[in-house]
């Protein structure tokens, strides 16, 4: 796996996992076509009265990969993946998706993304197969009634196609929104807690297919989660936030070396408690 620091230069210093963040002005180095990151977040700042909710924040995600943005409550994760997804202008810098700015492009790019999380509810008086009929049209995704049958016998989801979303389980409202975020077969996907309300072999099944979509597709894959260990099963690399600022990045390995800890569990708790 190529290093992450390929992709940037700063100041005259690539940045990798042993530097923080860089500098405001850093911007991440693009030679060809085939080396534009998925995602490109650069100099990311949003400041809501005069809060800074992001602070200068830098990181890619490379074509293929699959990137975890890691923070405790009132990180900033949030509001970087509204500002990914176009729904939040940032004050200061840039959030790109395949080459296109998401506060002045986003219409170019939308079509080859899509979003998961178990905390936005889909439409609670549509059944599982409306609501999948609907964002597959949404999207213009073809021969839409095929690919919803692909998605319900790949999510187990037969048997509730035709029940109303609002009287699922918990758990079976996290599977149809993952199945809803794969009906583009989306180039770019962004998922907020994937697995939240699944029992811990039904997140194992789930967590395997969305490895065999990212090998089928070679689609780039950024997630936030609190499982650690779904991060560390999933994860090529690990930015972590923390008061809107990026305090650590590195693979798994490298942050539990770098910070003298068993694993990335002990890695996230120790910078939420500021040691």
């Amino acid at each position: 796996m190529n290093s992450i620091a390929t992709f940037f230069t700063g100041n005259g210093a690539l940045f990798s996992p042993s530097r923080t963040a860089p500098a405001p002005t850093a911007q991440p180095a693009v030679a060809t076509e085939a080396a534009t990151p998925a995602v490109a977040v650069e100099t990311l700042c949003k400041k809501y009265g005069t809060h800074w909710a992001v602070d200068e924040v830098n990181f890619i995600v490379p074509k293929g990969w699959t990137v975890g943005l890691l923070g405790g409550n009132g990180a900033g994760k949030t509001t970087t993946i509204a500002m990914i997804m176009g729904l939040v202008v940032p004050t200061v810098g840039r959030a790109m998706v395949l080459g296109h700015d998401m506060a002045t492009e986003r219409h170019k790019v939308l079509k080859r993304m899509n979003f998961e999380s178990p905390y936005v509810a889909l439409p609670a008086r549509l059944t599982v197969r409306e609501n999948l009929n609907v964002f597959g049209r949404l999207y213009g995704v073809p021969g839409i009634k095929q690919k919803i049958e692909e998605l319900a016998e790949e999510f187990g989801l037969g048997d509730i196609m035709d029940r109303l979303t609002g009287r699922l389980s918990a758990g079976q409202k996290t599977r149809v929104a993952v199945a809803k975020a794969l009906i583009n077969d989306p180039d770019v996907l962004v998922l907020d807690e994937p697995t939240a309300s699944l029992d811990p072999d039904r997140a194992d099944w789930v967590r395997s297919r969305l490895r065999a979509y990212q090998q089928r597709k070679g689609a780039t894959i950024l997630m936030s989660s609190h499982n650690m260990l779904e991060v560390e099963q999933l994860c090529d690399f690990v930015v972590i936030m923390s008061r809107g600022r990026v305090v650590a990045l590195g693979t798994c390995r490298e942050l539990a070396e770098q910070f003298q800890c068993k694993n990335l569990d002990e890695v996230f708790i120790k910078l939420a408690r500021g040691a």
